[in-house]
């Protein structure tokens, strides 16, 4: 995911506590595999956090360019790379996904923002240039996926600010427990979903730490996420309303979409 500057304390304990909160496989990496065994390499990741989903299609034996504004979360992506004997096919790069303009330009063939990424981008404005972005790096006929969460009425009803446990676990890096607690605030007027993360780790008995993290989600619609998709002069193929790629329905809590940029067939390997 993309994230805010931090000070590299900071930066270096979120990139691994964001980790732990991900132990929990979210299950879209079959379908970024899949989608790269249609169209080839290489592939262009941005928001990429710590290689998640880039060192997989490494793994694979794609060529993988990973971009993420954190220093940290890179670094992290750079040792899982190295400790799976992909790090020649992972290149790194530091930067914001807005307004980026890398060497070579035009040159993947599938280019990903993955697990509501998009949301971190707190105006329309910044989110479209997200879709610009990809459609400007793809070659013709390359493919583009979003995914971004659609949270229900009733959720954001229940989003007030109030604190709640989200999970106690061991880190198995540092071997501390850690408690997540976190909130989330509904700002109805501006269509922002305000999350604060507060992560206290130690041993048992001893003591803690604290860590807080705090996002600023502008939510989308799958409409309006197809708009800004052509807008920046993709061709939708499907939004999906799962990984599966079912189609989108009125209950479905995602949207992802599947776009090409204009212009060929998407190309081979």
């Amino acid at each position: 995911m993309a994230e805010p500057k931090r000070d590299q304390k900071t930066d270096t304990a979120l990139a691994r506590l964001y980790d732990l909160d991900l132990l929990e496989d979210p299950g879209d990496l079959d379908l970024y595999l899949a989608l790269a065994a249609r169209t080839g390499g290489p592939i262009l990741e941005i928001a990429a956090g710590s290689g998640r989903v880039a060192v997989p299609l490494a793994e694979a034996g794609y060529e993988v360019t990973a971009v993420d504004i954190s220093p940290a979360m890179l670094a992290r992506a750079e040792k899982a790379a190295s400790e799976a004997g992909t790090g020649a096919r992972l290149e790194r790069i530091v930067a914001d996904l807005v307004g980026l303009e890398l060497p070579g330009g035009a040159r993947f063939r599938l280019a990903i923002l993955a697990l509501n990424s998009i949301l971190l981008l707190d105006t329309r404005e910044a989110q479209a240039a997200a879709l610009e972005t990809m459609e400007r790096h793809l070659l013709p006929g390359g493919v583009a996926v979003v995914d971004a969460w659609l949270p229900s009425a009733d959720e954001l009803a229940r989003y007030d600010g109030r604190i709640g446990l989200e999970y106690v676990r061991t880190d198995p890096e540092s071997g501390l427990l850690v408690t997540k607690t976190a909130a989330a605030q509904h700002e109805q007027a501006t269509g922002h979903v305000v999350l604060t993360a507060i992560y206290e780790e130690g041993e048992q008995g001893g003591a803690v730490r604290r860590w807080v993290r705090e996002d600023r989600l502008r939510l989308l619609n799958a409409d309006e996420l197809s708009a800004m998709a052509e807008s920046a002069g993709l061709e939708i193929e499907v939004v999906g309303g799962n990984y599966a790629l079912d189609p989108i329905g009125p209950h479905d809590d995602r949207a992802i979409l599947i776009a090409r940029r204009r212009g060929g067939p998407a190309p081979r390997p």
